[in-house]
């Protein structure tokens, strides 16, 4: 969510379009969300190489699918693609995009986990 907040932040401060906000907001809740997996990795001991491997897998259909929900909330909330940062329906349809991910994400990181995938390559 660090990634998206800041994406979505960054392009409608700064007047951008609708795809080039979207597009920064998916790459650095990407880079985030990498990020902190991977930093308790390497501060566990696990060499770059090896980190980088388990954060990818462990996060990359997550981000995937936490990404398509909540921009898809975001898409279809009449008027949210417009909003401003001092609307309150551009932190409305935000959250309420993140909430419904986590709700689909969930059970997506359980299923992964249970099947020894995802966050579960952590701990190997």
């Amino acid at each position: 969510a660090i990634g998206e907040l800041l994406g979505m932040a960054i392009g409608t401060t700064l007047g951008w379009g609708n795809v080039p906000t979207m597009a920064t907001a998916i790459g650095l809740a990407f880079v985030f969300g990498y990020a902190v997996t991977l930093l308790p990795l390497r501060r566990a001991g696990l060499a770059w190489g090896r980190a980088v491997k388990v954060a990818l897998a462990a996060d990359t259909s997550s981000i995937a699918v936490m990404e398509l929900v909540d921009n898809s909330v975001i898409a279809l909330v009449p008027g949210a693609l417009d909003a401003h940062l001092t609307d309150a329906l551009f932190w409305s349809a935000l959250l309420g995009g993140f909430a419904i991910a986590f709700l689909v994400t969930t059970p997506l990181n359980t299923w992964l986990i249970s099947h020894g995938k995802g966050h579960a390559l952590a701990h190997t």
